[in-house]
C-alpha cells in the first residue's frame, strides 16, 4: 500500500491479475461474435456466466453490492448490458436486441483472489454514422488516456487526456458522474479515475498501480439519471451512449493492458507508447 489506502500489488499478483484479465478479454470477444439481434441480454449474460466458469474464473459482477443477511440488492448478472440510452450498469434480462442497437457489455473476473475488469460497445447491424464516431470516439479516447499514463505521472494526466481527445472529436457529452478506478484484490478501490480533469493532478503512477480506465460519453448531455432497478444508469435526454473499459498497469519497461488479448501491443505501438508485458 502507499498514500490515501491505494493499493500496490507484487510483479507476481500482477501476473494473475494478467489471468483474470485475459478471462474478461476471451469472455468479450466472445461476446462481442455471438451477439445479434433476437437474442436477450440474459442470453448473452448466461453464454458469459459459462465461459468464466469454463476457464476456471469467478464473476466479480454477480452479486456486487449485495447487503443484509440475504444479500438483497446483489448485481444480478456477470456483465452489465446497457442498450442505447442505458449508459452503464444495465441488469440483463428479457429485453430483446434488435438491429440497430448498441449494447455495452461490462465483464469482470477473479482468478486467485485478484480481479479484472473491462468494457466494449458494439453495434448489432448497421448504425447511423453519428453512433459509429460516437464508439470510435469512446474507444480511442480510453486509449488516449492509457497511452497518457507513465511512471512518475499522476493520474490527473489519464483524465485529460481522456478530456482531450472527446473534445477533438466533436459535440459528445462526458459523462462526469462514474470514473474509472484502482483495481486489484477487489474490484474497486482508490483511486478514483474521471473521465476529465486536469494534468499533473491526483495520486502519483508508480509501479504496482492497477488502474480500471473506462470513458463514458453521449451523442448529447452528459446528465444521467438511475433507474427504478437502483441499477441502470441512463442519459436523462435519451441520446445514445458508448463505454470501453481496459485495465492496465505500468512496469518497468511500459505499459501492460492487463484485460487486452495482446497486452495492448497493437494499440500502444499505434500511439509510440512502449509495450511493458511479458
Amino acid at each position: 500500500m502507499f498514500d490515501r489506502g491505494i493499493e500496490l500489488k507484487t510483479p507476481e499478483q500482477i501476473t494473475t491479475m494478467r489471468a483474470a484479465g485475459l478471462v474478461v478479454g476471451r469472455t468479450l470477444e466472445l461476446l462481442r461474435r455471438e451477439v445479434r439481434a433476437g437474442m436477450t441480454t440474459a442470453e448473452l449474460d448466461a453464454m458469459a456466466h459459462e465461459h468464466i466458469r469454463s476457464q476456471g474464473a469467478t464473476s466479480n459482477f454477480l452479486g456486487y453490492g449485495a447487503h443484509g443477511p440475504a444479500g438483497a440488492g446483489g448485481f444480478a448478472g456477470v456483465i452489465c448490458t446497457s442498450v442505447n440510452d442505458e449508459v452503464v450498469h444495465g441488469v440483463p434480462g428479457s429485453r430483446v436486441l434488435r438491429d440497430g442497437d448498441i449494447i455495452s457489455i461490462d465483464c469482470g473476473a477473479i482468478v486467485d483472489g485478484w480481479h479484472g475488469d473491462a468494457a466494449i460497445t458494439v453495434a448489432i447491424g448497421g448504425v447511423p454514422p453519428e453512433v459509429s464516431a460516437l464508439l470510435e470516439v469512446t474507444e480511442d479516447s480510453m486509449w488516449a488516456g492509457i497511452a497518457a499514463a507513465a511512471l512518475g505521472g499522476r493520474v490527473g494526466d489519464i483524465s485529460h487526456a481522456i478530456e482531450t481527445a472527446v473534445d477533438a472529436a466533436g459535440d459528445f457529452g462526458i459523462v462526469e458522474g462514474y470514473t474509472g478506478h484502482g483495481i486489484g484484490s477487489q474490484m474497486h478501490q482508490p483511486p478514483d479515475v474521471p473521465n476529465y480533469g486536469k494534468p499533473r493532478r491526483g495520486p502519483k503512477l508508480v509501479q504496482g498501480l492497477a488502474l480500471a480506465v473506462e470513458p463514458m460519453v453521449t451523442l448529447g448531455s452528459a446528465a444521467t439519471r438511475t433507474l427504478a432497478d437502483d441499477w441502470t444508469v441512463v442519459t436523462n435526454d435519451g441520446s445514445w451512449a458508448a463505454h470501453f473499459e481496459n485495465t492496465f498497469t505500468l512496469t518497468p519497461t511500459g505499459t501492460w493492458v492487463l484485460t487486452a488479448l495482446d497486452g495492448g501491443r497493437e494499440r500502444l505501438a499505434a500511439l509510440g507508447v512502449p509495450y511493458g508485458g511479458h
